[in-house]
């Protein structure tokens, strides 16, 4: 690699170039300060309030609003680092081809893609992912994919089996027909020109699909659909073989140096690795199964770039190895570059995204802002890293305890010797850690269950920078939950997480300040702090209805100057929060089911994983842990989905506050209609709450569908309902009393 980087210099190729939006920039460094003294003004206002409290009732509900303009008041001040410095970036593949000329100038890359459960995680997508970057335009005895499957499944194990043989017809075909869709199931469902071939290469496709599916719907892999060899394999698979419960199986599925396509192409290396489990002892999921695969595939391949994947993001741009190596190769950049992050996009998102998956700000807005300062933070998925990344800083080396682990270490024998398989199991098993630097220095980090948030900010903090590629072909496509509880465990999860992070010794404003400056510190601070969203969501979600309906007025007359206060700064901040989001390619639609999801997210999940973190701390739920979001597609749920329902359908506790809140907010709005039409003058003074109410219930729109017109399986439970229904009338017997 540096002689490669030296001959860019001499040749003076450009291989990447970076832009300043300079006017968005300029506009956001100049309404930062206006915006900070509004929220001045407020707290001003909010202190003259407080001590003017007349009653218990008044003091309760100024502190109240006090705290929650805090909490609003500091996430938009850590928002803010993602807007001073901002950079795009570009690539040209087309000059890096000019250096690159023969296979061998090509760094090795392991590509490492995690599983967990066949049945969320349905094998043919896993396949899918693995087949999709073995057909990169790169050469293909440089590329080593490693699947990990920590539950252990036969299913899993047998469908790489039929896929190891599918790619020997599928590569030379995608070479053949140099076409972009790498990924299968995508190329079969485009419309792509149909001959004799392509119904030919389809047909064996199918075939493979409804064996794979076939074996998925018994549950397990029947003795004709193998070979001798084969059998000796699944015979792992006893009684006492449990996913919680099982011993390391690594198999060799394809060896670059000695397995070739039909065209006698070299294919890539195809491992599949199921890390030993024991129900005594402690892991880690997915960081877990990550630095199994680092140490496995070092003993193995030891690439010096890696690539990380999550079972369904598969690869949509054959040439996005080659854009990584734009930066990676280019000796104008610093020594300290760890990893290139990708945006994650995801196909078959609903045409309005009802569930706000496809989380622009944290996958495409705050990542360019991030970059002109350290770099983007790491989100799980589509990222490439430097091996030498996971050992230490960029300037010093933690050594493991085995020099075969190391990035230094050169393999030189074949990937299925004896001794380098029997090395393989060793660092593979459950206990190989134990008193080990690993996931503390070495590999990645352990503490989160965020683990790519945790890992980058700790990659970051020792030295190393990162840089975010956002070409305009997507690079990965991924799946999107399509049930609203999937959404939200998958919130929840990564809530704890960040809470985790927030109330250990890596906190971002204590230690990440100090470690990787202002902005970043703020930048971490600000994802860190998202469970805390879910104090003014809920006080606003609440408070002025309450109120309304006990006839209180809690915000300035709507004359007042402090009403324009309370007005600019809700309209700078969604604004502002508007044009960021069409400026990435939203649509007006997209942006408001995107900030109904946030509400939505603060006063179920954000709240939900506040709770669970602080009884786990308590010690009365020890035991939650990682829940793998389903990808698995029901008919009716897609359905619904595509049509933009809302689906509900079981009874869940994260349901419940989020039905409160559309009954209040419903109640209220009515309630104070009746008010301000039976006394002249009182609009003056409920004016602002109606307006707080009425958004709230336009928000609510979908809740109110799903809980009284619909008869489908998503609606809302009749006993969810009743039960909101009971709660609210609590909530406003109280506000009666007491406000």
């Amino acid at each position: 690699m540096e002689d490669i980087k030296s001959h860019a210099a001499a040749g003076g190729l450009q291989l990447n170039s970076q832009h300043i939006p300079s006017l968005a920039t300029t506009f956001n460094r100049l309404f930062a300060p206006i915006y900070a003294g509004g929220l001045l003004a407020l707290f001003y206002y909010h202190v003259t309030s407080l001590l003017n409290s007349t009653s218990l009732g008044s003091f309760f509900i100024s502190v109240s609003l006090f705290i929650s303009d805090v909490v609003l008041a500091f996430m938009w001040a850590t928002a803010q680092s993602f807007r001073m410095n901002p950079v795009r970036r570009r690539e040209f593949p087309a000059n890096l081809k000019k250096l690159l000329k023969k296979d061998s100038d090509f760094p090795a890359m392991d590509v490492f893609i995690c599983t967990a459960d066949p049945y969320k995680e349905p094998p043919m997508n896993v396949v899918n992912t693995a087949l999709s970057v073995m057909t990169y335009d790169y050469p293909t005895s440089k590329i080593s994919v490693y699947v990990s499957d920590d539950g252990g499944s036969a299913m899993t194990l047998f469908a790489f089996m039929e896929a190891a043989r599918f790619a020997a017809t599928w590569l030379p075909f995608c070479r053949k027909n140099d076409d972009v869709d790498r990924n299968p199931d995508a190329f079969f469902t485009s419309n792509h020109g149909s001959n004799s071939e392509t119904e030919e290469i389809k047909m064996m496709y199918e075939k493979m699909r409804m064996k794979v599916e076939n074996i998925c719907e018994k549950g397990m892999v029947e003795d004709e659909l193998l070979n001798g060899e084969e059998r000796m394999t699944f015979d792992q698979w006893t009684i006492s073989f449990t996913p919680q419960n099982h011993p390391t199986v690594i198999k060799v599925l394809l060896e670059s140096t000695k397995n070739k396509d039909i065209s006698g192409e070299a294919l890539p290396n195809l491992i599949y690795v199921s890390r030993e489990k024991s129900v005594t002892s402690h892991h880690n999921f997915k960081t877990g199964a990550l630095n199994t695969l680092l140490r496995v595939s070092a003993t193995m391949t030891n690439a010096p770039i890696i690539l990380t994947l999550d079972c369904d993001t598969y690869s949509n741009d054959p040439q996005t190895p080659t854009r990584a190596l734009c930066y990676f190769l280019d000796p104008k950049l610093e020594k300290n570059l760890g990893y290139i992050q990708f945006p994650q996009r995801f196909r078959g998102v609903s045409k309005h995204d009802i569930y706000s998956g496809e989380l622009k700000h944290l996958f495409v807005i705050n990542p360019v802002g991030m970059d002109g300062s350290l770099g983007p933070n790491y989100v799980g998925a589509g990222c490439f890293f430097v091996r030498r990344a996971f050992f230490g800083g960029p300037y010093s080396l933690e050594a493991p305890e085995l020099f075969e682990l190391g990035p230094n270490h050169v393999v030189e024998m074949s990937i299925q010797s004896q001794e380098v398989l029997n090395l393989a199991y060793l660092v593979a098993s459950c206990d190989y850690e134990n008193n080990t630097k690993w996931g503390f220095k070495l590999g990645f980090k352990y503490g989160s269950l965020v683990e790519d948030y945790f890992t980058g900010y700790r990659l970051l903090s020792e030295g190393w920078r990162s840089l975010f590629c956002n070409p305009k072909r997507a690079a990965f496509y991924g799946d999107v939950p399509i049930t609203l509880l999937s959404v939200l465990n998958q919130t929840k999860r990564w809530c704890i997480g960040l809470l985790e992070v927030s109330f250990s010794k890596y906190n971002p404003i204590t230690y990440g300040v100090k470690s990787i400056g202002l902005l970043m510190g703020l930048s971490y601070a600000h994802y860190a702090s998202w469970p805390f969203w879910s104090i003014p969501v809920i006080v606003y979600s609440f408070l002025p209805q309450l109120a309304l309906i006990s006839g209180t007025q809690i915000f300035p007359k709507v004359w007042d100057a402090w009403f324009v206060v309370y007005i600019l700064l809700f309209l700078g901040a969604y604004g502002q929060d508007l044009v960021e989001f069409i400026y990435v390619g939203g649509t007006f639609k997209k942006w408001w089911n995107d900030q109904r999801m946030w509400m939505i997210r603060s006063v179920s999940s954000f709240l939900f994983g506040c709770i669970e973190l602080t009884l786990k701390s308590l010690g009365i739920n020890p035991n939650f842990g990682f829940n793998v979001t389903s990808k698995a597609m029901d008919e009716e749920q897609n359905k619904r989905y595509k049509q933009e329902l809302f689906e509900f359908g079981v009874f869940s506790p994260m349901f419940v506050p989020i039905t409160t809140a559309a009954i209040v907010n419903l109640a209220s709005f009515a309630g104070g209609l009746i008010k301000i039409w039976k006394s002249d003058g009182a609009w003056e003074h409920l004016f602002p709450q109606m307006l707080v109410t009425g958004f709230g219930v336009v928000n609510c729109l979908p809740v109110y569908g799903a809980m009284t017109l619909r008869n489908d399986e998503g609606k809302l439970p009749p006993e969810l309902t009743f039960f909101s229904v009971s709660l609210a009338l609590l909530l406003c017997s109280f506000a009666t009393f007491f406000l």
